[in-house]
């Protein structure tokens, strides 16, 4: 009887667990279909003949590669309004080459080549090369940017948090050259180098006039230790003014921010310590935001700061500094002096004061704790 009871027992378990497999392959295999279905998709998308299995596989692993969609591609059809609200079809390109750029007004790379890649746009029209920007902004911030810099290319708007296929996931400022059968003539340049160069590329004639971007007569490296520290006056948050010269007889800690700035986020709390710590021997913190007021009104609120936050236009007194990136930090002496070369990201910034004096010593020791 107990060795009936064991034998049923093991034949349900079996049971059991044959219907869980199934179970799980019927899942598995669903979801390769689905899988399959989407790729499917995508090919048709990239113009793409499902009968070609051989060169289907091997486009199907190059369009998802980091290095964009592959050359000869077919850019597939969109349509997006322009700055004016007026709808603006792919298909009207098609007969001319095309810098294809994804940008942003918010974006600080973008920003510093603005000026380089603007010199190239009657070098590219010469070159039968249409200069188009796909961006994510506003209207009213891409409308300012292109103003501030005379920029005249058109200026096209993807809904916010999307792209277009062919930009998914990239970044900016990324692009691509197209061909006037609306193919991709050349691999995704990735960066504001890359941008430059490739624009450069396109407009060869233009090109030998302009010297290399780390050549440029913009500075973009930020200004050297010794240099006069350039002074502002700017509206702060609490709706009166901030200036340079109102701290000078005090070492100044300067940070460009952003608050959009992931990174920028993550060195709030550290700035609140050394505010808390040092605003009565010797050491101010006082913070650059760019981009919209009432965005950085509502951070420094959030984290309840007591130090002063100016706020740029645009980019303004951070082209000054000579730097386009956030968070950004120089420390400046008792005359209005810069000590030390920019620092880049928190931890250069957090070692900026470090190496300076012993103020950051408590800072960073309950930071570890």
């Amino acid at each position: 009887m107990e060795k009936a009871t064991v034998l049923v027992t093991a034949m349900a378990f079996l049971g059991i667990f044959s219907i869980g497999l199934t179970a799980v392959l019927y899942q598995l295999v669903k979801q390769q279909g689905r899988l399959l279905l989407r790729l499917d998709q995508v090919e048709r998308q990239l113009g793409i003949d499902p009968f070609q299995s051989i060169d289907r596989e091997s486009i199907r692993l190059q369009a998802r590669t980091s290095s964009g969609l592959p050359v000869g591609t077919l850019l597939p059809d969109f349509e997006l309004p322009d700055l004016d609200g007026r709808p603006v079809s792919w298909k009207d390109f098609r007969g001319r080459k095309v810098l294809l750029v994804s940008w942003s007004a918010r974006c600080g790379y973008c920003d510093r080549i603005a000026p380089d890649l603007i010199s190239l746009e009657p070098g590219l029209a010469r070159a039968g090369v249409s200069l188009l920007l796909l961006s994510a902004g506003t209207a009213e911030a891409e409308r300012a940017a292109a103003e501030e810099h005379g920029l005249k290319s058109p200026i096209l708007l993807q809904k916010s948090g999307t792209s277009i296929e062919a930009f998914h996931d990239r970044g900016t400022p990324v692009a691509y050259l197209i061909d006037e059968d609306g193919r991709i003539a050349h691999r995704l340049a990735i960066g504001s180098d890359q941008v430059l160069d490739l624009a450069r590329e396109a407009a060869p004639k233009a090109a030998l006039k302009r010297l290399p971007l780390s050549e440029s007569r913009i500075e973009r490296n930020g200004l050297k230790p010794g240099t006069p520290a350039p002074v502002f006056t700017l509206p702060s948050l609490d709706g009166g003014m901030i200036s340079l010269d109102q701290y000078r007889g005090r070492k100044v800690l300067l940070v460009f921010s952003d608050p959009h700035c992931g990174p920028c986020e993550q060195l709030t709390p550290s700035l609140i310590q050394l505010h808390e710590k040092h605003r009565d021997n010797g050491l101010a913190v006082v913070v650059i935001g760019r981009g919209d007021p009432a965005e950085n009104r509502r951070k420094a609120e959030e984290h309840r700061l007591e130090f002063p936050v100016a706020v740029q236009r645009k980019w303004e007194i951070s082209r000054q500094y000579g730097i386009f990136a956030t968070p950004a930090g120089f420390l400046i002496d008792e005359n209005g002096m810069i000590t030390d070369g920019v620092a880049r990201g928190i931890e250069e910034i957090l070692a900026l004061v470090a190496r300076k004096s012993d103020f950051w010593k408590g800072v960073r020791d309950e930071r570890a704790s």
